[in-house]
């Protein structure tokens, strides 16, 4: 299993050491060229979903990978990740990959300072520990769309077919069930 974490910007490299503990093989993505055929899925890290989006755009990657997602690739988009699969977003009129049928509030949870910590019930995992960090959430979900975790009632995780997005950072804790849990969405077997 070989996947692609894309590195234009924000919290690539948390993703690439919980795959290194996992003994998962992972490529950095940073331009149209790295974008190859022998990904088994793609992991959308958290950072700013504006400058990303345009980083996507500038380095030629947004329509090729939109595309391969819309064409069952599997994806991982961890809150900035979660904002660019979105359909739709709240509070912003900036669409990006439009593939996962969710309405999503970006900066839900205020401005850095309002950054924090919580344990989730996470269906079919159990109890997680959570970090936000300025974190979306989804204010709406399609019938497609199953809801894995809420904070404070809000949902903070989802998954629809081989989609899978968080408003919270798995990687900065030491908890590996998220990254094996897209593993075997990966290998079919969820």
């Amino acid at each position: 299993m070989k996947i692609g974490v894309f590195a234009l910007q924000g919290a690539f490299a948390e993703h690439e050491h919980s795959l290194d503990r996992l003994g998962i093989q992972w490529k950095e993505i940073r331009r149209l060229a790295d974008f190859t055929d022998d990904l088994d899925g793609i992991i959308l890290p958290g950072g700013e979903s504006t400058t990303q989006g345009k980083l996507l755009r500038e380095e030629g990657l947004l329509v090729p990978v939109k595309e391969a997602i819309l064409g069952g690739l599997p994806v991982f988009g961890t809150c900035a990740g979660m904002i660019l699969l979105a359909k739709k977003l709240s509070n912003d009129e900036n669409v990006y990959f439009d593939a996962m049928d969710v309405v999503v509030r970006r900066n839900a949870y205020g401005r850095q300072l309002g950054s924090f910590g919580a344990t989730l019930d996470f269906k079919g995992i159990g109890s997680i520990p959570a970090v936000f960090i300025r974190g979306p959430f989804v204010e709406s979900a399609g019938k497609g769309v199953d809801v894995l975790a809420k904070a404070d009632g809000n949902i903070v995780a989802v998954r629809q077919k081989h989609m899978l997005a968080t408003a919270f950072h798995p990687e900065l804790t030491d908890d590996l069930r998220i990254h094996t849990y897209f593993s075997e969405i990966i290998r079919g077997k969820l």
